[in-house]
Order: C-alpha cells, then sequence, then structure tokens
C-alpha cells in the first residue's frame, strides 16, 4: 500500500539459503512489507560478495534482517551499508555476524534469543521429567521382553517426587527451564558464579558451588555459555561426583563437557544421558553414543524448528516495528553482555 509521507525504514533480509522460507510465513512478508520499504523476497545470502540486486540494497538498508548463516558485519561489510543503523536477528546468539565495527559504528542490534530459548527449555523439562521416571530404560526393556514383568520392582526408585534438579547457568535457557520446572515437586539448585544467592532466591531456587550441585543432583542439565572458561566444565571431577544413577542433560554446547571423561561413564552405566549438542557436533559413526542403551541422542533440535521458527521471526517483528516507530528495543544485545552470553 503506498503511503503519501514514506517514511518507513528500508530493511534487507540477510541469511543463509532455505531459511528465509522456512523462517517466514506469508503473514510475516505482509507484515514486513507493511513496516518497511523493502522486496521481501530478497535475501542477501552473502554480503561480503552480493549480487548487484543485493549491494543496490544494502547500500539503502537502515536495518537488516538477519537469521541463521548471516554475513559477519566486518567493517569492509558494512562501508558498503552507510546508512545501515540497526540489526534486528531472528534467531539466538548474535556473536557469528554482529563484529566490533558494528559497536564502534553505533548501530542497534536486537535478537530473538528470549523466543528460541523456550523451545530448548521445553526440551530440557520433557529430558528432565522423563530422566526421572526412567522411561527411555522402561521402554527399551518392554520392546525387548514383550512380556508381563515386575516393573514395580524394576523401577522402584525412580520418579520425580522431590529428586534434586541441579541447573549449571542461569542463562536465559536456564532461567527458562527453572520457571517451566516450578509446578512439579523437584528440587532445584543452581550452579552460577554471576548470580548471587539473593538473586537466585529470587528465582527460587537454591544456589551452591558446582560440586555441591554434582553431589546433589540426580539431573544436571547445562545450560552455561561456550566460553573458554567455560570449556569442559563438567569434567572427570564434576563427573564422578554425580550420583549413581543420575542423568547429564546438555542442549548447550558440546566443548561444555568433556566427552572423553564423560564416555567411561556411560559406558559402565552408572550414568545416563540427554545430549542434543556433542564434541564434535556430529559424533563419528564408531561412536558408543550411537548404541548407549542409557544415552539418548539428538542431533540439535532442542532449539526453534519448524513451526518454532515462526515464534522468532513473530518477535522479531515486533521490535522491527518499535524500530520503525522511532522506539528504542524491548530486548536490545549490547556488547557488555556478550562476553558471558551463549
Amino acid at each position: 500500500m503506498p503511503h503519501a509521507t514514506d517514511n518507513r525504514p528500508k530493511a534487507l533480509l540477510a541469511m543463509a539459503p532455505g531459511i528465509a522460507e522456512r523462517l517466514l510465513a506469508e503473514r510475516h512478508h505482509t507484515r514486513l512489507a507493511t513496516l518497511t520499504r523493502t522486496d521481501t523476497r530478497l535475501v542477501g545470502h552473502d554480503l561480503a560478495a552480493p549480487t548487484p540486486e543485493v549491494a543496490a540494497a544494502l547500500a539503502e538498508a537502515e536495518v537488516l534482517f538477519t537469521c541463521w548463516g548471516a554475513t559477519p558485519l566486518t567493517a569492509e561489510v558494512l562501508a558498503a551499508a552507510p546508512r545501515l543503523r540497526a540489526v534486528v536477528h531472528a534467531a539466538g546468539s548474535v556473536k557469528h555476524h554482529i563484529t566490533d565495527a558494528c559497536w564502534e559504528r553505533g548501530i542497534a542490534v536486537t535478537s530473538a534469543a528470549a523466543a528460541n530459548a523456550l523451545p530448548v527449555a521445553e526440551y530440557t523439562v520433557a529430558a528432565i521429567l522423563f530422566a526421572n521416571k526412567r522411561v527411555l530404560h522402561a521402554a527399551q526393556r518392554y520392546r525387548t521382553l514383550r512380556a508381563d514383568h515386575d516393573w514395580r520392582d524394576e523401577l522402584d526408585g525412580t520418579g520425580n517426587y522431590r529428586r534434586t534438579v541441579g541447573i549449571v547457568g542461569a542463562s536465559r535457557i536456564g532461567r527458562r527451564v527453572i520457571e517451566l520446572l516450578r509446578p512439579f515437586d523437584l528440587d532445584v539448585v543452581l550452579y552460577d558464579p554471576y548470580v548471587s544467592e539473593a538473586e537466585a532466591a529470587a528465582l527460587g531456587v537454591g544456589s551452591a558451588s558446582l560440586a555441591q550441585v554434582c553431589a546433589r543432583s540426580s539431573v544436571l542439565s547445562v545450560h552455561a555459555p561456550q566460553l573458554p572458561a567455560t570449556h569442559h566444565l563438567i569434567g572427570a571431577e564434576q563427573l564422578a561426583l554425580l550420583p549413581d544413577g543420575a542423568t547429564l542433560i546438555n542442549t548447550a554446547r558440546g566443548s561444555l563437557v568433556d566427552e572423553e571423561a564423560l564416555l567411561p561413564e556411560l559406558v559402565s552405566g552408572r550414568l545416563h544421558a540427554v545430549l542434543d549438542v556433542t564434541e564434535p557436533e556430529l559424533p563419528p559413526s564408531h561412536s558408543p553414543l550411537y548404541d548407549l542403551p542409557n544415552v539418548l541422542l539428538t542431533p540439535h533440535i532442542a532449539g526453534s524448528l519448524g513451526n518454532e521458527l515462526y515464534r522468532m521471526a513473530d518477535r522479531s517483528l515486533d521490535e522491527l516495528e518499535r524500530f520503525a516507530r522511532g522506539l528504542p528495543f524491548a530486548d536490545p544485545v549490547t556488547p557488555g553482555v556478550l562476553p558471558h552470553s551463549a
């Protein structure tokens, strides 16, 4: 629809091939066209070596609408975008494409990390409840036995009542997991060196050292960011502290867990694991993780998938509307928070 005085910002979509088609439904295209002056079907896959059409749009763009696979916004790329004032990222972490050059230019940044945190937290809560109930073990045994069996005896001592769940990292996802666990009769304890006891109490959980959390937890769920300081945060020492039969859940990054230390604990059957991420991201074909009966291994699917991408698009378009109205972002990303975020 033509605007008499068209002050809508010019925007450009920038993300890897195939992402926009999954991220944006027709209603998103309609809203994007209403909020901005843009060709909603034009996507810049490589802003460092753009097509002539993308280069022309980049030169006029006041805001980039990005998602997975966006080109790193180096000084060279930004030089080709002299009018750029904001980046709206319709996914989680911006570390891949937001550079120091963006902060030096004063470019405003927002991300849909909060929207992407929800499906990860939902996956985690489901894993916690199933782990304490030993659902994976029972299903595998049932498939093998195919006969009447004394399940009460075999599963004696399982269940979710007053189990202790350890949360490592009060990230967006960690906090959302804590929130979603509130209706259940679980004791939740947090380890995060940046969260005080008072802040933990405000979240409704106890706080303790990493060693104490490991020693107390029937389920330990990892939600810390990937940083040099968190490399192999969960190693042999921490794993040894976990009680027999405990479950380790990792939906963060594979590098946070020392897999060489974890494998013997899993092969022996002493511990269980739910791993949505590993190191490397794709385990080699001979990895025991594929076949161990006490391991649930999934291919990094905890985050937004399928129609969950629409939630990220909706949140990002809300932020784009704020930008178009001259308002600050509701969920800004700032350089100060990046060193301690995912």
